[in-house]
């Protein structure tokens, strides 16, 4: 897949592929608990990949009797921010066990486009161990007392939302994935499974341009998968994130919060999870 180029004097290959994976001993696969506000508890899922401690943040109501279905989070290039963890949060008062997956490493925050396009192209460029970081959060989650690992979806924001779609195109263990305002060819292809896709895009995203879209779909449409495509009008890339619209003044990206956007597409989400994870 060719990424978005944000351009603020630089050409950015988003939506990259990384982390080489080092097999985790039990002792190196921890969880830590935490309590936090209303009836929503989060857990630290750690685990140890090539030297470096990836902490993902899990989150889900304990109240709520029985496994729940699992949701992965995907976080934009920005890394797992506060952003990624209040969506992960959401999601638990849904009623799932929501995970916002440490792609980078101690939860590690960028600030600027450089910085999260040196640290995204690494998953981009090397696929295999995209799959392989992922498959590890994916592991942490089996240790989880609360998660149905038989019920799984994904969702995922820009560089999180192109993971995602990848991860639905290699694995079948997925109910589901939802993609918003992710790029669509990752260069993979998908294969002709059970897994359902749900793509919310910005009509305006100039990262995902109609020949793109136009691919995307007859890719689809070839493997036989099933899926939605939603085009927003007027929404820019980054249209659910309420910091976009600040962050593209700052760094002369086009790039902006879309408030209708925003709050259609996660409806769509909750129907859409609602039905593949019942």
């Amino acid at each position: 897949m060719k990424l978005p180029i944000l351009t603020i004097a630089l050409s950015l290959s988003l939506f990259a592929i990384a982390c080489k994976e080092k097999t985790a001993t039990k002792k190196e696969n921890t969880v830590n608990t935490e309590k936090v506000s209303g009836n929503i508890k989060t857990e630290e899922l750690k685990t140890e990949i090539n030297g470096v401690t990836h902490r993902s943040f899990a989150a889900y109501n304990p109240d709520i009797e029985g496994k729940l279905p699992v949701v992965f989070v995907l976080p934009e290039w920005w890394g797992l921010n506060d952003y990624v963890k209040n969506r992960v949060k959401q999601l638990a008062d849904l009623g799932y066990y929501a995970v916002g997956v440490d792609y980078y490493g101690d939860q590690k925050v960028v600030e600027t486009p450089e910085e999260a396009q040196k640290l995204s192209s690494h998953f981009y460029n090397i696929r295999v161990d995209a799959r392989r970081m992922f498959d590890a959060a994916k592991h942490q989650v089996i240790l989880a007392e609360k998660s149905d690992y038989s019920r799984m979806a994904i969702i995922g924001y820009c560089f999180g939302g192109a993971q995602a779609l990848n991860m639905g195109r290699l694995s079948s263990d997925f109910k589901g994935v939802v993609s918003f305002h992710g790029n669509l060819q990752t260069g993979i292809r998908a294969k002709n499974n059970k897994v359902k896709y749900l793509v919310l895009n910005g009509a305006a995203d100039t990262f995902v341009p109609k020949e793109e879209i136009a691919a995307f779909k007859k890719e689809m449409d070839s493997a036989k998968i099933d899926y939605k495509f939603i085009d927003y009008p007027n929404a820019l890339h980054a249209f659910t994130n309420p910091d976009a619209t600040a962050t593209g003044k700052k760094f002369n990206l086009p790039i902006a919060y879309n408030k209708e956007a925003d709050e259609k597409s996660w409806q769509e989400m909750k129907t859409f999870l609602a039905e593949v994870l019942k």
